[in-house]
């Protein structure tokens, strides 16, 4: 792929214009340190994406020469939807893709499609919205409390949508809203700030894997690309998704973003980089080396003054495609809510801050209890399960490795190895205040009001 720095300087020059500093430092592609973690097996690599701007690590690693610098020279195709990135990878066909968090985690524990996959790197926090319609947020905003300019405060609780949801009943009309994918990180958010609400979201079953039963929203499937347009036609009156979609409705007038997931989950993981067991054991170094490039990615992504320049490139037709403006919206440290409501939020998308790349398996347990919570795990398991499964899954010795390689290059500090064991702090920070800690996955199913119970065994 051509590195385009004509088209991403003369955007510099449009942020430049708009109050963005433009950087000026010249990035150094032309570095040829060769891999300190041994013979690159499998140089010529072809990785996945979908056009969301947390694939960012994947554009920067490429553009930026990070990949290279490691010997390796990939390619990257977009995908048509999760499905297809998923079978994909399973299939060989690429080898490698930016995926949802549960994708992998659901190949495993036993819905959808079974493979053994790992994720030796998380992508990045936060970056996911919900957005609602025009009409919707209008019935809506009586219910929200309003600051003294007369502002929303947020976040938004989904107790204002419940009495929208039930008119909707009276009229006889069922309430739908989208989500990208079943065991995607949207689908249990839309879910968690429904339920923490006193909304059913549905439950699945193995009669019913759309996940509807006893649902007071329907909740179904629709690529990221396409939310808007499905929002405008009126076939759904809200959804979750990633950027630059929930920004995208407000620009085109069509709806309101009323809460993101930083608000629903503080610094939540979202996305992760995937190859296939198997091809991590044949291909070992070529596994650390592609590591140690995305850790670079990330790194670089937060670091100061440089969004700017990532907007440029994911910009480009070849990643996410959309208007530098619209990206620029959440990139850069704002995120905008009703029309001309731009709020400062320099958290929405975080690549490198708080050990975001690091592959916690706390994270990963905790998509577990919501797959066990919503009935796509059918059965009961005992605790010990939870981190049996997680384990075979995300390698945080893969990302060790690679970071210390990194550290004996001079790449990276010592210090921003995370001390731990694979675990975070328990947590409250999320939009109902549950506590959620990852090495008692059974209690914390058990806390939630909406959902599946477990005995603890």
């Amino acid at each position: 792929m051509m590195r385009n720095y004509l088209f991403i300087l003369t955007v510099f020059i449009l942020f430049s214009g708009c109050g963005h500093s433009v950087p000026t430092k010249a990035v150094d592609v032309t570095s040829t340190v060769r891999p300190a973690t041994g013979s690159i097996e499998k140089p010529q690599l072809t990785f996945g994406f979908i056009k969301l701007t947390d694939m960012a690590p994947l554009a920067i690693a490429k553009e930026l020469g990070f990949f290279e610098d490691e010997g390796l020279f990939v390619t990257i195709e977009a995908q048509s939807n999760w499905k297809n990135v998923l079978d994909r990878v399973i299939d060989g066909q690429i080898d490698g893709s930016h995926m949802l968090a549960g994708q992998p985690i659901a190949a495993s524990a036993g819905f959808g499609r079974q493979a053994e996959l790992i994720t030796p790197f998380s992508m990045d926090l936060n970056g996911n919205g919900i957005t609602v319609s025009n009409e919707v947020w209008n019935a809506m905003k009586p219910k929200v409390p309003k600051n003294d300019q007369g502002k929303p405060i947020h976040p938004i609780k989904a107790d204002a949508l419940k009495p929208v949801v039930e008119s909707y009943k009276m009229e006889g009309k069922s309430f739908k809203m989208g989500m990208v994918f079943p065991v995607s990180t949207h689908n249990y958010e839309i879910r968690y700030w429904l339920a923490a609400g006193g909304i059913h979201p549905g439950m699945y079953t193995a009669e019913n894997i759309q996940g509807q039963v006893d649902a007071e929203v329907l909740l179904s499937v629709t690529p990221p690309p396409q939310m808007p347009a499905t929002l405008e036609s009126g076939t759904i009156y809200g959804y979750c998704v990633g950027e630059p979609w929930n920004q995208q409705a407000v620009i085109k007038g069509i709806g309101v973003p009323v809460t993101t997931n930083l608000d629903i989950w503080k610094n939540n993981p979202e996305k992760v980089f995937v190859v296939r067991k198997d091809f991590a054991e044949k291909y070992p170094n070529t596994t650390v080396a592609i590591t140690k490039a995305l850790i670079r990615a990330g790194k670089w992504l937060d670091e100061p003054g440089n969004r700017p320049q990532a907007v440029g490139i994911l910009s480009l037709p070849d990643y996410v495609g959309a208007d530098s403006i619209v990206i620029a919206n959440s990139m850069t440290g704002t995120f905008e809510f009703e029309k001309g409501d731009k709020r400062s939020m320099p958290d929405f998308n975080v690549f490198y801050k708080y050990h975001a790349t690091y592959p916690f398996y706390s994270d990963g347990i905790w998509f577990l209890t919501q797959m066990r919570r919503w009935g796509q795990i059918p059965e009961s398991k005992e605790a010990p399960w939870y981190l049996e499964t997680i384990q075979d899954i995300y390698r945080p010795d893969i990302w060790r490795e690679a970071a210390k390689a990194l550290v004996e290059e001079g790449r990276l500090p010592l210090g921003d190895i995370p001390d731990t064991d694979g675990f975070k702090p328990p947590s409250a920070d999320f939009i109902d205040g549950k506590m959620y800690d990852g090495k008692a996955p059974i209690e914390y199913i058990n806390s939630f009001t909406i959902g599946n119970k477990d005995e603890i065994l």
